[in-house]
Formats: C-alpha cells, structure tokens, sequence
C-alpha cells in the first residue's frame, strides 16, 4: 500500500485510532465500521460520512486535527443499504446506540447528500443541528444515471469500480491531489461488490432534498474551483437551495480537498463548528476553546 504518500500522520492514526463496528439492525450482516476519537463527554460530535469510493479511513487527517483541537469525531462507513429510507432509519438508530441525540454531519459528495436526506427524514424530531456539504449535491439526476440504478446490484465489481474511477480527476494534478487520488484508489480497492453496488444505487436512484424540511439547520458549502465530478450547474443548484449557506471555496482541490487540502478545510470546519462553542451543541470540550479560538481568529483564512 502506498499510503505513507499521503500522509505519514495515516500509519499514525491507524496505530491510535481503534475501528469499532457495530451493528444496530436485526440483520447482522450491515455493519457500520466507525472511529471514534475525542472527548465521550461531547454529546453533539461532529461525523463525516464519506463519497462513493470512500472508508472510514478518508478522513483521517479531519480526525486527527480536530481530536487534536478539543473535538470529538467520528468518521464512519456505511453497512450496505439499498434505499434512503434504509439508510435513514439504520443512520437513525446508531445515532440511539451511540446515545447521542444530536449531531453536526460531514458530507463529502454521497455523503453529503445523504446527510441532508438524514436531516430531511428526522426534521419532525431533529437529530441534525448543522451540515458542511463538501462537493456535494442535492439532486441525483444530476449523474443522468437514474434510469440504471436499479441495475447496479447485478454488475460486476471490477464494472462497478470502473465506472467510479471514470469520474476522477484527469490530466495533470500537484502532488498532492495525486497522492489523493491513489489513496482513495486504494480504498475503492477495499469495497466489495455490494458496497459499491449499494453505494451507486443510493447516488443515482431518483430522489432530491427537500429543503424547506430542514430550514432551520446550519449549512455550510464547501467546494472547489478546479476539476471536479460535480457540474457548475450543481454547484449552482446548492447555492439557491441554501441561500443562507455560509460558502467556503477553494481555489483547487479536485473530489479529495480533505485529503490534498486539509489545512484549508479543517479550518473550515473549526470555524463553522465555532459558532456552537458555549450551547449544548458544541462539538468541543470546553476547557479547549479559548486556545482553539485564538488560533482560528488569527489565521489568514475567511469565509
């Protein structure tokens, strides 16, 4: 494995970090795999839902700073479900397991989107207090995909794989943003055919947000000016359905910015998560928020 490329803090983060996996529906076979790192004594944390290609893994580099910074995060991988509304409900219930009644959700691309279908299903009784959306979408025909959706169980994975891959950067890339991109190769090589196959199914099968169910819930956008999966016509489409959306762009990123440019983004993610210090929503423990302050205040970077 050729992880060590795209971080040296990766091996280190294997090391400390233990994957618990728990299972929360009758059927033993979906397993959520999830890190959990941080203060227990946090009740609101802050969880990353990862893209297609993605494992629990792809967000290390989130885990580590933020723990780093006073914040409890999980960073978690999904079971194989085939609908939202399975989706929904077992998302539903390891939050129960967890004991945690609400949380801040971070969505990269399908994980974004299905974050915000979690919030839109559980709006008459709120389990999302705040959303970062990051390359993500809020309408799946956007992929002109959903007429095969349903025929995604019956490919093979080596098809399956071949058509995520297809939406990867091409041409030329910093160093960085190539290291992203074999590193998440690596962990597309790790899904077996079902979770792929559940995976593209959840992106591509008909549905869109609903956003006037979920109103009330904290947005933050963040995106990339360079080459990515995501049209500018999306982009644009997320914008109008959060008008009040705070925006945090980069200027380049690819489909990986938390991996090739996780500086910016977890200075993103601080600031949005500032605004909760001091409630019972703070993703922080208290007795870190000054030192964590200062540090976000003096930083060059703003939305």
């Amino acid at each position: 494995m050729e992880e060590i490329k795209v971080s040296p803090d990766y091996n280190w983060f294997r090391s400390t970090v233990p994957l618990k996996r728990i299972i929360v529906d009758d059927d033993d076979s979906k397993v959520w795999s999830l890190y959990d790192a941080g203060p227990k004594s946090i009740r609101c944390p802050i969880i990353f839902l990862p893209p297609v290609s993605g494992t629990a893994e792809v967000f290390f580099q989130q885990v580590l700073a933020l723990t780093g910074w006073g914040y409890r995060v999980i960073s978690l991988q999904y079971p194989v479900y085939w609908d939202l509304v399975e989706f929904c409900d077992g998302f539903r219930k390891l939050l129960d397991h967890l004991q945690l009644d609400k949380v801040h959700l971070f969505g990269a691309s399908l994980g974004g989107f299905l974050a915000q279908k979690f919030a839109e299903s559980t709006h008459k009784s709120p389990r999302v207090h705040s959303l970062i959306l990051c390359n993500s979408f809020s309408d799946t025909s956007i992929f002109n995909q959903t007429w095969t959706a349903n025929s995604f169980w019956l490919m093979p994975a080596f098809m399956l794989k071949k058509i995520v891959l297809g939406n990867f950067a091409k041409g030329p890339v910093d160093s960085k943003m190539a290291d992203a991109i074999d590193f998440m190769v690596d962990r597309l090589e790790s899904l077996n055919q079902s979770e792929l196959a559940s995976r593209l199914t959840l992106n591509c099968q008909n549905s869109y947000v609903e956003p006037h169910k979920i109103k009330d819930v904290v947005v933050t956008i963040i995106d990339v000016f360079d080459q990515s999966a995501l049209s500018l016509e999306a982009k644009e489409e997320m914008y109008k359905l959060y008008p009040n959306a705070r925006r945090a762009h980069l200027k380049t990123g690819g489909n990986f910015p938390y991996l090739c440019r996780s500086a910016e983004v977890n200075l993103y993610i601080q600031i949005h998560l500032r605004q909760f210090h001091g409630t019972r929503y703070a993703a922080i423990s208290p007795a870190m928020v000054s030192t964590e302050e200062l540090e976000v205040q003096e930083s060059p970077l703003s939305m």
